[in-house]
């Protein structure tokens, strides 16, 4: 997500954030990711890896009239070009289906959660525990080579040998399995099925060219740390734009007029170059989107409306507020073993306490739609699974009174300092936490602990770095926390933030690592439900499921939502560029950057 500043994170999606963390033992992936940035975060390189070499010294300049430029996504000198490596620049970053060199199997579209064909046609279970993916005859790697199935496998069995971004999708997966050269079948772990999970990777997973990177294990002797050293200055891709030029201050990649893709959309992409300039910071990036010299921009921009006040081309995907589709919940999590906290009552006060418009207006520039509490995001994808009125009764609001007469209901009675007592506990101090400098989050629990003064309970907000507050969230070292769970657009949602906020089944007890659950929340019955849902394909059986789970969490509020994010911030300017997909076009294209998931197909509607 977005942040005024940004401590170093790992990149993830949504099982990154939840399910494929677990495996890797790795930090959980914190409201900001590499991939998905919008404000300019402390540069970072690997260990034993410098930035890349520049192609030359000079600027190379390409004509405004063929040349998209974005900015938002690249923060500081690009390191290398290698998925392998952690740490890739634009556009070979991992995590949002970014389709502009590696290509994946499937686009992720985030207007229906459907996923599209791009080198797959189409997948199929032929069984309970395989997924047979078809792959499209047309596909060529850029130096000319056909793509096959044996690209596939490779691809998916190099996160079987190292420790890279989708190996964790191997705590699900038996084995992946070429039939013939154009189709794949991916059988699940009989242990462990997911059918979710697996759906997860054919739109997740960059597809990479085996005779290039048996090579590079080679020259690597199938060391992972010197594999991820590798820069891959002009990776081969299937994808339509190969790397053009880049240096400190600039990344340009080419359009490939021989790409495959043709076939499949009728024309080549419109922008012959792509570039990302690195500027310093959102105001440089945010004045230059201004002034023209940027097409797409993927940073926050406060006050969006009054970019295009004067009459300027600058538009949002949606034409009113909030502006942007939402893709992801912020929330606070409740250490469910802290005396007063333990309460669900106490816990739903503060819910009916906060003042979700300001945090909207103040944190979030108005960005944020009205908060209707559910475990699904209210957008087509998502709110189909729930029965909206059966859940209506249990839904909060901001309702200072309503929360005043709750907890006198319960007998928390205020003291002579205005704070209530609950069967001998104060309720307060409790401090909540996010990261120091993540502004918009800040000023969000600063509003939340405002709010609790005006129903008596006490909290107090605590902004360590990065670091610490990872390590307080994992251990349970917390009163009240902010986290994103499951913060991205994939086919698992909305069960992976059901199961970030819900699964108790190995999680581990405070004090010791626990990447899900972090409030330590524990209900059999839907430990049961979330189980049971990757293995349901009807539809009304799924719609009953969430529904039934969406109840235990608004009667028991482990977590609550803060605001809506979106998962990107697509905003345009048309002065060069026209075409970019706008609600109710018509064209189905997602407001996905124009890069990332179907938002790729933009590429191929939009004309000078």
């Amino acid at each position: 997500m977005k942040h005024r500043k940004f401590v170093t994170v790992i990149s993830g999606l949504a099982m990154v954030a939840t399910t494929l963390l677990a495996a890797c033992e790795a930090p959980p992936t914190p409201p900001s990711t590499a991939t998905n940035q919008t404000t300019k975060p402390e540069t970072t390189v690997p260990a034993g890896q410098t930035a890349a070499p520049t192609t030359t010294t000079a600027l190379k300049e390409t004509p405004r009239n063929e040349t998209m430029y974005i900015n938002g996504l690249q923060w500081g000198p690009p390191a290398n070009f290698n998925l392998i490596s952690g740490n890739p620049a634009f556009p070979i970053n991992y995590g949002n289906s970014r389709e502009l060199v590696y290509e994946t199997l499937f686009m992720i579209n985030q207007l229906n959660g459907q996923l599209e064909p791009l080198l797959g046609t189409k997948y199929s279970w032929t069984d309970d525990m395989t997924l047979k993916v078809e792959l499209n005859k047309d596909a060529k790697w850029s130096d000319g080579k056909p793509f096959t199935a044996d690209d596939v496998v490779y691809t998916y069995k190099l996160g079987k040998k190292y420790e890279i971004n989708w190996s964790s999708f191997w705590t699900y997966i038996e084995d992946v399995v070429a039939e013939g050269p154009n189709a794949v079948n991916i059988k699940m772990n009989k242990t462990t099925p997911n059918k979710l999970t697996v759906l997860d990777s054919i739109e997740l997973i960059p597809m990479l060219p085996k005779h290039i990177w048996e090579e590079l294990e080679k020259k690597a002797n199938n060391d992972l740390p010197t594999l991820r050293k590798e820069i891959n200055a002009d990776p081969v891709g299937t994808g339509p734009y190969k790397m053009y030029f880049y240096n400190d201050q600039k990344i340009t990649v080419v359009r490939d007029d021989n790409y495959w893709g043709k076939a499949l959309f009728g024309k080549l992409p419109a922008p012959k170059y792509i570039t990302h300039v690195i500027y310093k910071d959102n105001t440089a990036g945010d004045l230059a989107f201004k002034s023209n010299q940027v097409d797409v921009s993927q940073q926050f921009i406060p006050q969006v409306w009054n970019m295009w006040k004067d009459g300027a081309p600058i538009r949002t995907y949606l034409k009113e507020a909030p502006y942007y589709l939402p893709g992801s919940m912020p929330s606070i999590f409740f250490n469910m073993s802290k005396k007063g906290l333990d309460n669900a009552d106490v816990r739903r006060a503060i819910a009916m306490s906060i003042d979700y418009k300001k945090v909207s207006d103040l944190a979030m520039s108005g960005y944020s739609a009205p908060m209707q509490p559910s475990l699904t995001l209210n957008t087509s994808a998502e709110a189909k699974y729930v029965d909206q009125n059966a859940i209506k009764p249990l839904q909060w609001t901001t309702d200072v009174a309503g929360a005043n007469a709750l907890l006198d209901k319960i007998g928390a009675k205020k003291g002579s300092d205005g704070i209530r007592v609950l069967n001998g506990t104060r309720l307060g101090p409790y401090e909540v936490e996010c990261p120091y400098g993540w502004a918009d989050w800040n000023a969000s629990l600063e509003i939340v602990a405002q709010s609790a003064k005006a129903i008596g309970i006490e909290i107090r907000t605590k902004f360590p770095e990065a670091p610490v507050w990872t390590n307080d969230l994992q251990t349970g070292k917390f009163d009240i926390i902010m986290n994103t769970p499951a913060g991205a657009v994939s086919p698992s949602q909305p069960w992976s933030r059901a199961r970030a906020i819900m699964y108790s089944k190995g999680v581990a007890p405070l004090g010791e690592l626990a990447f899900w659950n972090w409030g330590r929340y524990k209900n059999a019955k839907a430990d049961e439900i979330i189980d049971k849902i990757p293995s349901v394909s009807d539809e009304a059986q799924l719609k009953s499921m969430y529904t039934e789970l969406t109840k235990m969490w608004l009667t028991d509020v482990p977590s609550i939502p803060l605001m809506y994010r979106p998962w990107v911030f697509h905003t345009v300017n048309e002065t060069v560029w026209k075409g970019f997909p706008a609600q109710s076009d018509g064209s189905n294209i997602p407001p996905q950057i124009t890069i990332d998931g179907a938002g790729f197909k933009s590429l191929f509607q939009i004309h000078n």
